[in-house]
């Protein structure tokens, strides 16, 4: 390997997740790690027809409409060699059409707008040769390769099924492989995406994924939140967003009743299916809604064991939820549901296959001694998951391309 990160290059980076989302994201820890070494333009998710309409007054949504209305700039510059993009374009909603051809022909179109506003703010900032980084954007980046004469090389990262999920599966499941098909290099966060992946692309390698830790580990003790205050324990805690296409609730609804005496604690922010769930209704399940990403350890200091209940379905059976290692370099004993991916973790969580082994993995995990090697042991394999281990794969794959075939063929 010749260096650790790819260095020197203008890089830009698409994809679902905006730069002010509220939530912790491996797109944006990607882009930060890498402008380190190179200049990153970090393209927001531009306003499209429907969501102005539903989420007016989202902050994201009149942020992207100041830009749009030109009452701010559209280029921030949030590093020394960092800047984010808000797109003076508004996209069609074109997820609803189902003949293929005629949402190609709309998707196309807002695949134009978007590259327009692209290449004026690329020409503004002086980038060339430009490196695209394609995080699971698959819709509104079907056809920037092309669109963007300066893109060079294209590394596209699979890191959910996402092609899998309710939205995207009536397009997906075509579009995602003939985007892999165009990229240079396709990069996973796991070995069943690696398979995936390696169907439309042969140099397709899984570069797992990386924490970033720092957080964790503040220089003064944390305190417990006020929120958890009046809980009583045990507490039995998940971290992170309560989605239905994700998390199963009638594990989570199992063991709140199974065992009255435990407090489940839930803190994140919720979608419609669990604002109306039976587990508002129990005693002992407490929600304490959404938190800043400075807060996430904080909580998790403070449960007894971490939950991930997940859903067995395809977006996430090869999923790598980035609150495990949260979870165990805390040292936390952590009870989960097995999946393909969750091998990586053998022998330092507790897996589930069932609703009834939920409870009896948490009653395993509770008589734990906390002065175990086992705590110690789970928070020195987390530590080894950092971004600088996990760019430093993709970039040893990238180098090693290179090397034996010319890149600057993506179009």
């Amino acid at each position: 390997m010749e260096s650790k990160m790819i260095k020197g290059r203008d890089v830009l980076v698409v994809g679902l997740q905006p730069w002010d989302i509220a939530i912790g994201s491996n797109c944006k820890n990607v882009a930060k790690e890498l402008s380190a070494y190179n200049r990153v333009l970090y393209v927001n998710r531009a306003l499209d027809r429907i969501t102005l309409i539903r989420s007016k007054n989202d902050p994201k949504v009149q942020t992207r409409l100041k830009s749009l209305n030109k009452e701010t700039d559209d280029i921030t510059q949030i590093g020394n060699s960092f800047w984010t993009l808000d797109p003076r374009t508004m996209l069609e909603s074109v997820n609803w059409i189902p003949l293929a051809p005629v949402f190609d022909f709309v998707n196309k179109i807002n695949n134009k707008r978007l590259a327009r506003e692209i290449n004026k703010a690329m020409e503004r900032l002086g980038f060339k040769d430009v490196l695209l980084f394609n995080d699971n954007e698959f819709y509104r980046g079907q056809y920037l390769i092309e669109l963007l004469p300066a893109v060079k090389d294209c590394i596209y990262y699979s890191r959910d099924n996402i092609a899998t999920h309710p939205f995207f599966v009536r397009h997906g499941k075509r579009l995602e492989p003939s985007l892999m098909r165009k990229a240079t290099m396709v990069v996973t966060n796991s070995d069943y995406l690696e398979d995936y992946g390696r169907k439309y692309n042969p140099e397709t390698y899984n570069i797992l994924q990386g924490c970033d830790f720092e957080r964790f580990f503040p220089s003064t003790p944390f305190t417990m939140p006020e929120e958890m205050a009046h809980i009583k324990g045990p507490i039995i805690g998940y971290m992170g967003a309560l989605i239905v296409s994700r998390l199963d609730i009638k594990i989570l609804e199992h063991i709140a009743t199974e065992r009255p005496d435990w407090s489940i604690v839930l803190v994140g922010p919720e979608d419609s299916t669990f604002k109306k769930s039976r587990l508002h209704h129990m005693p002992n399940v407490h929600f304490l809604g959404n938190t800043t990403e400075v807060r996430v350890p904080q909580f998790i200091q403070f449960f007894d064991v971490c939950l991930n209940p997940q859903l067995v379905n395809g977006m996430t059976i090869g999923n790598y939820p980035r609150k495990l290692d949260e979870y165990l370099v805390l040292e936390k004993p952590v009870v989960v549901t097995k999946t393909l991916a969750m091998k990586l973790f053998d022998g330092y969580i507790y897996q589930c296959v069932t609703k009834e082994d939920y409870v009896t993995n948490i009653e395993k995990a509770l008589a734990e001694d906390p002065e175990s090697d086992m705590r110690k042991a789970r928070k020195e394999f987390a530590l080894t998951h950092t971004w600088e281990t996990s760019l430093g794969k993709m970039t040893a794959h990238f180098q090693a391309l290179k090397k034996t075939k010319p890149l600057n063929n993506v179009r």
